[in-house]
């Protein structure tokens, strides 16, 4: 037979089958869609930011730092002008606002920019051009929640320190900024000759500084831009520079943004992060830099390109994640294909039969059926991409507030073939497995037909089936690993979907059997007959659930892992003992605010000093020698970083001791040191530095405490609790070690809510204007939005996978359509009514439901739990009154759809159903 007699011939067979065909295939549809909206949507994304790359960055190259530049950078700026390089520079920080005549305050984002920002974008106003006078009036313009917040509208007085402005209008796009972090704390630019006035930078405050460069053409090629950053670097930060050359040349790529080491992108993180044994070597250039003595200047220098590598590789990340959940969503669908074109097969054995005896082969009726159901499998991929087209251009509204682009949506023609071809290739390998059967139909067949299993005879040994798991199983593993683009975790990610899938499988093969053993003679008889098909032959109990099961399980995982968070920051705020905290309060404003507080009854539950230093030496060694030790695992940031350290002379609420003892008395520490002067100061440790450090118990440590040397033991090692909302600290010294040092306080407070709170806030802002509060029911509110932004995401595709069950549903029932309607004949034909057949297939469902949706939601349990333990180091406390509800929603949904395939069993005449044709 020709290759299109065969064509012809698949073609004209398939009219009698061609709408279920479809209906099964339609199990793939949304998989693919998820898999082509999630592509689409990061190479649209990913084009926007290479076409946006230099709005992100303001400029062509940044220098960056985390305090104020060394004389050294404005020397470098100074000869990059010479050539031509236009300079600009902002500054980022933390502020109170106090706006007039309202009298509201909010903690707000100030940025105070020079003149020429942004060099590539614009800043959008409302009122439209309202930017042009920011250099010249004393204006700001601030976030339109800052106006809600503060009951203050365009033209009101707003005061950030000890300088007033006008309020110019409200912010539109910002370039570079995404929207999502108004919700963090509301914007406020103001241009950078008004900074000093303001009085707001002083001694220990905490900014961003930020210098951004606009290169001449000839230098804003990638190369030439490579160049001069390399150049920059060296100039600047020598020893940081040649750590990230030496770790080039050994194809170790970047660590942090912009090329920074480990020790610049973690420098002001408590988290932790692993040093590998390559990050402890000195290559001969880092060792000339290091013994050159060069100041930790701490400057990072970003191009475009470490711009655009940065947010594309975020991007990258966020799309395999979820495409995780798409490629689950196409599996499953592959199983709702399996079991349809099984049930197809059932009802082509007699076609089969006349085709062999007609002399078609084995192998011809294989290939007829296999092009069909290719056909068919195109079809529901068609859909699919198609769905996910239309999604794609849905996700900007569900996605945009996180991401500091505006994403122009266009077609992806790579995704979208890709989507195609997976979906096709899955409906193929899927629906191969059930169609290798009809190999094996005889021609005797077509006069000898009889309805037992052996009609379609098979072997596990056939080495075509055995060939055929082994393809579905690679398959799997392939497309996997290849959306992962990590073999170790694409393995480990599809152990994860074969375990769910196992365990969905052994509670359905559970279900069969207890409903074979289960029925009893007083049951109801339509109870009886629902449990009865549950175990029939051609039952469709394992898809089903398989597909339910799954949806409960994504979904109820991410509202269980939404709620713990967060209702561990609700109980976390609940369970700090002050609701106002008060930072940035200088030495010599600590009494009075103390005063003020207590004059207004307000308790002051804590008062803390704070005093800035730098590790100098560990047991004698500087930190030069230090950083090219490989004897000892080091983590570079942990040597390198600025730390804001306490003293105190008991342990916190929020620690506990790990190894060692508490302080020494202070009286008996007194009088050791008054008999040896050069007596260590007693030091405590969080343990993950002391780990990172490289440091034990009775190690000393020299720390550069503002340029005077304070040499200290450590004692012992704390873990702390970095979730409360308490001014938590790597280390902690004895009294005596730094009383005496310049320091600045954080004070907490419990105030009551309301008027009371609003007015402490606006009488410390107009007496200390430096002085930030920070109302920690409002941080309870921020966390919670940004976990409700981030979780939407989520959830949007977790619907998909719910949705997906739905067509599966749909083709299971379908699949059985002809068994069912001889079952109801009988039923109606022995008696029964048809309000009977329908409680019948209400008692199979509702088994069939409420399995699938209490497996899905116990997985859920143990896949939250997994989450919150270990991704999120949190205690699990799971919402059992949601997560019912959302397994008996399934319930009921499994119930209505089963209703609504079905209802041709119990409605149609004995007659018409006995006249339905296979």
């Amino acid at each position: 037979m020709t290759t299109q007699a065969l064509l012809r011939l698949a073609w004209r067979e398939s009219r009698t089958a061609r709408r279920r065909l479809a209906l099964y295939m339609s199990s793939i549809a949304f998989g693919v869609a998820a898999l082509v909206a999630i592509d689409s949507f990061a190479g649209n994304v990913t084009r926007s930011i290479r076409d946006q790359s230099r709005t992100l960055l303001g400029g062509d190259m940044a220098l960056q730092a985390r305090a104020a530049f060394p004389a050294v950078v404005d020397t470098v700026l100074d000869s990059l002008r010479a050539r031509n390089v236009r300079t600009s520079r902002v500054t980022t920080f933390a502020s109170m606002a106090l706006a007039e005549p309202s009298g509201g305050t909010r903690l707000v984002q100030v940025r105070a920019v020079s003149p020429g920002y942004p060099f590539y974008g614009a800043i959008e106003t409302i009122p439209a051009n309202g930017w042009s006078r920011v250099h010249e009036d004393s204006v700001v313009f601030v976030d339109a929640s800052l106006l809600i917040s503060l009951n203050a509208q365009v033209g009101d007085a707003l005061k950030l320190g000890q300088q007033q402005f006008t309020i110019g209008g409200t912010l539109g796009n910002v370039p570079g900024d995404a929207g999502i972090t108004a919700v963090i704390g509301p914007r406020v630019y103001v241009s950078d000759r008004w900074l000093e006035r303001t009085g707001l930078l002083r001694f220990g405050s905490r900014a961003e500084y930020d210098v951004v460069l606009q290169l001449p053409v000839a230098l804003q090629a990638p190369r030439p831009a490579a160049r001069l950053a390399r150049d920059l670097r060296r100039r600047i930060d020598p020893v940081n520079a040649a750590i990230q050359e030496r770790r080039e040349a050994q194809g170790e790529g970047r660590r942090g943004p912009g090329g920074e080491g480990e020790e610049v992108a973690a420098a002001d993180t408590a988290a932790t992060l692993p040093v590998s044994a390559a990050a402890d070597t000195t290559t001969a250039p880092e060792a000339s830099a290091l013994a050159s003595g060069a100041a930790r200047t701490r400057v990072r220098v970003r191009t475009v390109a470490d711009t655009e590598q940065d947010f594309t590789e975020a991007v990258a990340r966020l799309a395999d994640f979820l495409s995780i959940i798409g490629l689950i969503a196409l599996l499953l669908g592959g199983i709702g294909v399996a079991s349809g074109v099984n049930a197809f097969v059932s009802a082509k054995i007699d076609t089969v039969a006349v085709l062999r005896c007609l002399g078609a082969t084995s192998r011809q009726v294989l290939a007829l059926y296999v092009v069909q159901a290719g056909a068919m499998g195109l079809v529901g991929a068609s859909a699919g991409a198609a769905l996910g087209v239309a999604v794609q251009f849905l996700l900007p509204r569900v996605m945009g507030d996180l991401l500091p682009i505006d994403v122009t949506i266009a077609l992806e023609p790579w995704p979208l073939l890709l989507g195609l071809a997976t979906g096709v290739w899955v409906a193929l390998v899927f629906a191969l497995r059930p169609l290798l059967a009809l190999r094996r139909v005889s021609p005797l067949q077509a006069i000898r037909r009889n309805a037992d299993p052996t009609a379609l005879p098979s072997e596990w040994k056939d080495p075509a089936r055995l060939l055929v798991d082994g393809l579905l199983v690679g398959s799997i593993v392939a497309i996997v690993v290849t959306r992962v683009g990590n073999l170790r975790d694409g393995l480990a990610i599809t152990a994860g979907i074969v375990s769910v899938v196992a365990i969905l499988w052994g509670a359905a093969t559970l279900l069969i059997a207890a409903a074979r053993r289960s029925a009893r003679p007083s049951w109801p008889f339509e109870l009886r007959q629902g449990v009865a098909n549950l175990h029939r032959p051609a039952n469709q109990t394992r898809a089903v659930t398989l597909a339910l099961g799954f949806g409960a399980f994504l979904l109820s995982t991410v509202y269980l892992v939404q709620a713990n968070l967060l209702g561990t920051v609700q109980s976390t705020a609940d369970s700090a003992a002050g609701n106002l905290l008060f930072f940035d309060v200088q030495d010599d404003q600590a009494p009075p605010l103390d005063s003020l507080l207590r004059a207004r009854r307000h308790e002051i539950v804590q008062q803390t000093p704070i005093v800035t230093m730098r590790v100098d030496a560990i047991n004698g060694r500087n930190i030069v020698g230090l950083l090219g030790d490989t004897a000892v695992r080091r983590a570079h940031w942990a040597l390198r970083r600025e730390y804001r350290s306490t003293y105190r002379d008991s342990i916190a609420r929020s620690e506990s001791l790990v190894s060692g003892r508490w302080f020494t008395p202070a009286p008996d520490r007194a009088a050791a040191r008054a008999a040896n002067p050069d007596l260590p100061f007693e030091l405590s440790l969080e343990q993950d530095l002391a780990r990172d450090l490289g440091v034990a118990l009775g190690d000393t440590i020299t720390w550069n405490v503002q340029g005077v040397p304070v040499r200290t033991v450590l004692v012992n090692t704390r873990q702390v609790n970095w979730g409360r909302f308490e001014a938590n600290f790597f280390a902690v010294f004895e009294p005596a070690a730094l009383r005496r040092a310049p320091q600045q306080y954080v004070i907490v407070a419990n105030v009551p809510a309301g008027e009371p709170l609003a007015a402490i806030q606006r009488d410390v802002v107009r007496r200390f204007p430096n002085v930030s509060s920070l109302d920690l029911t409002l941080v309870r509110q921020t966390i919670g939005s940004i976990v409700n932004r981030v979780t939407l995401a989520i959830r949007f595709l977790g619907i998909f996978s719910l949705a997906m069950g739905i067509p599966v549903l749909f083709s299971a029932v379908a699949a059985t359509r002809r068994a069912r309607l001889r079952e109801g004949v009988l039923l109606r034909t022995l008696g029964a009514s048809r309000a009977q057949v329908a409680r019948v297939l209400l008692a199979e469902y509702g088994a069939l439901g409420a399995l699938g949706a209490l497996t899905g939601m116990v997985l859920a349990f143990g896949g939250a739990w997994a989450l919150t333990h270990f991704v999120f180091d949190d205690p699990f406390d799971p919402a059992l009154g949601p997560t019912v509800a959302i397994a008996g929603g399934m319930l009921a949904l499994t119930m209505l759809i089963g209703l609504l395939t079905s209802r041709d069993v119990y409605r149609e005449t004995p007659m018409i159903a006995i006249r339905e044709p296979g």
